[in-house]
């Protein structure tokens, strides 16, 4: 699945998954989603790679758990980790993850700051993925 416009937006709300897969898909990603942090994994153990925006509180496997169990596969490669959140608090679960997060998007967001956030980190993998550093 290499396509340099992959987003995955993983969060346990429909509604949530529904408004990022438009806002993303008109802005010319192409988007799939999960509805939990371990449909996820599935979808990076079958070759995702690209943007996660991942939704920190899901019931079973949090954000965190499914940071942590990304790292337990060695599935990080080629992807990056924006933590979609309604906390704005940090919690003590991130202790040790934080360098996996590239971003944190509140919610409620705004359009226009989720499009740009996107763009600016899938720059930023497709530049590592061009120059030979990502496998």
């Amino acid at each position: 699945m290499q396509d340099d416009r992959n987003v995955m937006i993983v969060d346990d709300d429909a509604h949530v998954r529904i408004a990022v897969k438009t806002i993303l898909s008109d802005a010319g990603f192409h988007v799939i989603a999960a509805d939990s942090g371990s449909q996820c994994i599935e979808l990076l153990k079958e070759g995702f790679s690209g943007v996660i925006l991942l939704d920190i509180m899901m019931p079973g496997m949090d954000g965190w758990d499914t940071i942590r169990a990304i790292l337990d596969n060695k599935l990080e490669q080629g992807v990056a980790i924006i933590m979609l959140t309604a906390k704005n608090v940090p919690d003590n679960k991130m202790i040790g993850l934080q360098e996996y997060v590239v971003d944190y998007i509140t919610k409620p967001f705004d359009n226009e700051d989720l499009i740009e956030k996107t763009s600016f980190i899938m720059g930023y993998i497709n530049d590592q993925r061009n120059s030979g550093t990502a496998e």
